[in-house]
Order: C-alpha cells, then sequence, then structure tokens
C-alpha cells in the first residue's frame, strides 16, 4: 500500500517559479529521489509518493510551506491505495493510489477545494474528507507568518516554541499566539487522526 499526492500551485502565473520552485523541490526531495519518488511539470503541477501514514502530514506540510510564499497557495489530492506498475518516473506509475489521487485532483477545481483524500473506503473517506473539509477553513486562511509557523512545527516538532522564537528571532510569546491564530492543535489532533484511520486499513 502507498500513498500518491498530486497537486499543483494556485496562482502560479502571478509568481516568478524561482520564488516557489526551489522551496518545493527542497520539501519534496527529503521524501525521496526525483523522478522515481517525486517529479514536477507541466510548470506549476507535482507528484510526490510517499507511505500512506505520512502522506496528510506531507500534504499539510507542502501547503503551510507554499503558503509561508505571500499570495501563493497549493492545490493536493491524496490516493491511497496499490502499486502496480512502477515507472521510470512516478508520473509513468499506475495502481489504485495514482488513479484514486488524479480523479481526485481533477474534482477539487469543479468543487473549489484545496484538499481531498480517496482511500477506496467510502466510509473513511467521508469522515476523513469531512474533518479535512472543516480544516480547511482555517488552513486556507492562514497568513505567510502563521504558514511558517506550521512549517517548522511540522518539520520540527520536538522544537519548543522557545528554540523557534529564537530561530525566528522573535520573541516567544509571538510564537505562541501565531500557533493559536494557525490551529496548530487542530492540525496535529487531526494528523493523529488520520494516522489511527490509515493503521486500520488493510493493503
Amino acid at each position: 500500500m502507498i500513498a500518491t499526492i498530486t497537486g499543483d500551485i494556485i496562482d502560479s502565473e502571478g509568481h516568478k517559479a524561482s520564488q516557489w520552485i526551489d522551496v518545493l523541490k527542497k520539501q519534496l526531495s527529503k521524501w525521496g529521489d526525483s523522478p522515481t519518488d517525486w517529479e514536477i511539470y507541466r510548470g506549476d503541477e507535482f507528484q510526490l509518493k510517499i507511505a500512506p501514514k505520512k502522506a496528510l502530514w506531507a500534504a499539510i506540510q507542502l501547503k503551510a510551506l507554499v503558503k509561508s510564499i505571500k499570495n501563493l497557495d497549493v492545490r493536493m489530492a491524496i490516493g491511497v491505495g496499490s502499486e502496480d506498475f512502477k515507472g521510470v518516473s512516478v508520473s509513468e506509475s499506475n495502481g489504485t493510489a495514482y488513479q484514486r489521487s488524479g480523479r481526485t485532483f481533477e474534482k477539487l477545481k469543479d468543487n473549489k477545494r484545496n484538499m481531498a483524500i480517496a482511500t477506496g473506503n467510502q466510509k473513511e473517506d467521508k469522515t476523513l474528507n469531512l474533518m479535512l473539509k472543516l480544516a480547511l477553513n482555517f488552513m486556507d486562511e492562514w497568513t505567510s507568518v502563521s504558514a511558517e509557523i506550521v512549517a517548522m512545527a511540522l518539520n520540527n516538532p520536538d522544537l519548543s516554541q522557545q528554540e523557534i522564537a529564537q530561530q525566528l528571532n522573535i520573541q516567544q510569546s509571538a510564537v505562541s499566539q501565531r500557533q493559536k491564530r494557525a490551529r496548530l492543535d487542530l492540525v496535529f489532533e487531526l494528523l493523529d487522526y488520520y494516522s489511527q484511520t490509515v493503521k486500520r486499513m488493510k493493503p
């Protein structure tokens, strides 16, 4: 069982690629090699193959990183399932994970949603997508400052507020306020629920 994330950068045409492409590549390279595990194609679209338990964490991390660049956002669909054919590149590979991710991604724009999940389990999908829809109410509204705090917390979950404050050269109280505004506690609760759900899924 694998997970595939298919995504694109929203409003990328209004920004120079140099503003976001290196940030995206650097993060994707932490999860594997290009082009077997991840690929950027057609200018602003990308695909990532990752372990199912890490998929939602990776998607929210990518969202936080991209949103830390002013006026940018990202649209992503997570597909969980099989990999029946492993191609030279991730975009050539196939299986239910790829099909679910691709089909879900195609519907995102029409549904005016920026993130969705398809696992093949209708009951779990309904619950996960409702939770995600509610979470997007605040995640889509993250300012670049809030998004930066979330990206740091997800990349370094063991960092204390004081350590984050030192890295950003701000007061600890400012870190606390930004984390509260970003609803970081709810992000971690959502990720915990997702990981418990994935553990119950059969390959």
